[in-house]
Parts: C-alpha cells; sequence; structure tokens
C-alpha cells in the first residue's frame, strides 16, 4: 500500500511570555499509509490536536515537512493549497462549537461544496441531501439549525461537511469524547461504514485508549510533543515496549471474564507532566519514569525500530515477543 501523508521532524512553537516558547510538538515522524487508521493517543496536552492540525495544514509549521500524496505541503500559500483541500479534511471535537448557530445544518455541509464550486444550488441541495442519508440523518432536518440536533447528530453533520467533497483524508480530532457512552459506539461504527464505503484514510485522534484500539491499525503514543512508540494495535496492547506506554495501558480497566488470564499490573506514575516551556534533559519521560537511569537523564532518545514497531526508549520493555532488531 502507498503512503499517503508523511510528516518528517514536525515542530512547533507558540510563543509564551519573556521570549520564552510553548513546545506543543518536538520533532515528530510519521507515516499514514493509504486506506489505513492511524491512532494517535495520549495525556491531555500531549500535542496531539495541535499535529493534526499541522498534519492538514490548518496551522503552520514551526519547522519539518509534511508531505501529501508526494507533494510537499509544508510552504504552499493559501491560494496554493486551495486544489488541495478537499483531498483534507478535518472533524472538530466539539461538534456544537464547529457549527455555526445561525446557519441551518444543511447549509453547515454545504458550505465546503458551495466555495469549491460543486455546482448550482439544486446539484449542492441534492449532493447535501445524500450526505444526510450517508451520515443517518433525516433528509427532513435539512433546514433545522443546530441548537436543535443532540451532540451525536451534530457531529454526524460535522462528518458529512468533511467527506462531502470526497476526501482521501480524515483527521478526526477526539470526534467522541464529548458524546455520551451510548453515543460514541455508533459514532464510532459509523466512521468504520465510511471508511470502508468510500476508502478513506484516518489519522484519529483520542485519550480513550479503548476507543483508539477499537478503531485503529496502528497507534502512535505522544508524550510531551514525542511520539514515543508506534505499533500495530493488537501488538502494542499485547505488549507496550515504552514504558509510559505501559503506564497509560496499565489504567485502563479490566473485566474479570472467568478465564484465569492474568491482568496487567498496574503501574503508577510519580509527578507530573513537565512544562512543554521546560523541557526536561534527555528523555522527556525520566523524570516520571520507574525505569530510568542515568543515560536517560542526559541523552533524548532516538525513535528506533524494536521488533517491528518504533520506540524512542534508551531501556525499552522486552518482554519475550520483543528483541531489539
Amino acid at each position: 500500500m502507498s503512503t499517503l501523508l508523511s510528516a518528517t521532524d514536525v515542530v512547533k512553537h507558540f510563543r509564551a511570555g519573556g521570549g520564552r516558547a510553548v513546545q506543543a510538538v518536538n520533532g515528530v515522524s510519521l507515516e499514514v499509509v493509504s486506506g489505513e487508521t492511524l491512532g494517535v493517543v495520549g495525556e491531555s496536552g500531549c500535542g496531539k490536536s495541535t499535529l493534526g492540525r499541522c498534519l492538514v495544514r490548518l496551522t503552520d509549521l514551526t519547522s519539518g515537512t509534511v508531505e501529501f500524496q508526494g507533494q510537499d505541503i509544508t510552504s504552499l500559500s493559501r491560494r496554493r493549497l486551495r486544489p488541495l483541500r478537499p483531498a483534507m479534511q478535518l472533524v472538530f471535537q466539539d461538534p456544537y462549537a464547529s457549527l455555526n448557530p445561525r446557519r441551518t445544518a444543511g447549509d453547515a455541509v454545504a458550505e465546503p461544496l458551495r466555495i469549491h464550486g460543486y455546482g448550482d444550488a439544486a446539484a449542492i441541495r441534492n449532493r447535501v441531501a445524500e450526505l444526510f442519508d450517508l451520515v443517518g440523518l433525516a433528509r427532513a432536518h435539512l433546514d433545522r439549525y443546530p441548537h436543535e440536533f443532540s451532540g451525536g447528530q451534530r457531529q454526524r453533520i460535522g462528518i458529512a461537511r468533511a467527506i462531502a467533497l470526497n476526501p482521501k483524508l480524515v483527521v478526526a480530532d477526539e470526534p467522541v469524547s464529548a458524546l455520551d457512552v451510548s453515543v460514541q459506539a455508533q459514532v464510532l461504527n459509523l466512521f468504520a461504514d465510511l471508511q470502508e464505503e468510500l476508502g478513506l484514510t484516518y489519522v484519529f485522534i483520542a485519550h480513550d485508549l479503548g476507543v483508539v484500539r477499537h478503531v485503529s491499525d496502528r497507534i502512535a503514543v505522544m508524550y510531551l510533543g514525542e511520539v514515543v512508540e508506534v505499533a500495530e494495535a493488537e501488538e502494542l496492547y499485547a505488549a507496550p515496549a515504552h514504558p509510559y506506554t505501559n503506564a497509560l495501558l496499565s489504567a485502563v480497566p479490566e473485566i474479570d471474564d472467568g478465564s484465569g488470564t492474568p491482568r496487567r499490573e498496574r503501574v503508577v506514575l510519580t509527578g507530573d507532566v513537565p512544562s512543554p516551556i521546560d523541557r526536561p534533559n534527555g528523555c522527556s519521560f525520566h523524570p516520571r519514569c520507574p525505569a530510568a537511569q542515568a543515560l536517560c537523564r542526559t541523552e533524548r532518545p532516538a525513535l528506533r525500530s524494536v521488533a517491528g514497531r518504533q520506540v524512542a526508549c534508551h531501556f525499552p520493555i522486552s518482554p519475550g515477543s520483543i528483541a531489539a532488531e
């Protein structure tokens, strides 16, 4: 399968007081293969959403490169980016905040069609009706306003708007975190159905490890603006190699199914996440890592290949199935 999107050493800093900078994304490199779902997971504030916006150039990079379909889009002007916009779309976390309360649901979905010259008013209206059918909304609700919909329905409107122009890549920025648990499964199933029907590629950002496991082919784990592990979803859950990944997974509640399968040992991290303004030397995770050694305090580990996955750790966890290549 071909690489649809490639990010290399992506850095995004925001100015802070006193001439300092918030290092939101700090040297992230990853690839997204056509047709797959790449999950991006980590604690709140680790840079997931900023990375997602950088990938589709809603936020300009401080440094690094992003290539989409083999074309470097890092420095393209707004005018030169416009022809590529239909192929790269974003689904926002808060469906209510992302919709204009003064415009109907039909208008919200029709907007990208009008901007990119889809056709006359009748053609756009027909396309919007088709999109409502596709995401499970009633055509009779085209002229309703956002406040007249439930949270799950509003997110369906956001999804319909994102797929209106038949994109190749959709970055979903925590698209179910604002929804009731009872509705989350319905929206996740919708994402899966649309991917199969339309051949979509997803970058699925979330902090809920259960959600990410359900939807992802591969998972990238972020900590303090850096990717610390990338692996196939089931392999990562079965045997995490980075101590931070292991700690995250140990916090996921487990159900005793009576099979006698041993539960994962609980790992309690001490201390707080360091400030992205004043990053620690060496490995960013070393102040909280239970396995940190002297090398971790002085040298930042590179993302390297370990048994079919990538790990940024000097001393990765090595269960029987994981050995350094």
